[in-house]
């Protein structure tokens, strides 16, 4: 994974309406540290949730923002990759398989079954962001956490998506899908 050179990070924001915003960063390095690009979709109509059944919900959405920008060889979700430490697929490891791509999977809380997932202090953080990975190993992924730009908790390519996602920014840099 150290020569990746386009990655991503993605977030998805749904409305009232039964609508979602998907937002997606692109980035050049694995630090994160120059955004290439910013893309946002919107989609009309999303399945309504489904315990134990994100991925149904949030993969279409990620699918639209991801038609939106260049080819990506690496890909950080808001949510976790894996579910437990068997490997039960989250919604990153449905990411990884239907994108063809690796995924990590950052998520703010924990989750119940997921005691398997990295925690991982950033900045002058006091609590945990939990690190799950689906087609590297969560090593790397932690490691590329660690090094992703910001000095918060909430890496600023994840901060960013999320605020492009719930309509709190624009994207500033949008070129064509490469």
């Amino acid at each position: 994974m150290e020569h990746a050179t386009t990655v991503g990070a993605v977030d998805v924001h749904y409305d009232d309406q039964g609508g979602a915003r998907a937002a997606l960063v692109v980035c050049r390095k694995l630090t994160y540290s120059a955004v290439e690009s910013e893309h946002v979709a919107s989609i009309a109509q999303v399945e309504p949730y489904e315990p134990g059944a994100l991925f149904k919900r949030e993969l279409p959405c990620i699918r639209a923002v991801l038609a939106l920008g260049p080819r990506l060889e690496l890909l950080v979700i808001d949510g976790y990759a894996t579910l437990d430490p068997h490997g039960r697929p989250g919604l990153g490891a449905h990411a990884a398989e239907a994108l063809g791509i690796p995924v990590i999977g950052v998520a703010k809380t924990p989750f119940r079954t997921a005691t398997h997932a990295a925690e991982v202090i950033r900045g002058i953080a006091t609590r945990p962001l939990y690190v799950t990975a689906a087609g590297l190993d969560v090593a790397e992924a932690v490691r590329i956490v660690r090094a992703m730009t910001g000095p918060n908790r909430i890496p600023d390519a994840l901060a960013r998506a999320d605020r492009l996602a719930r309509g709190r920014a624009q994207p500033s840099i949008v070129r064509g899908a490469v």
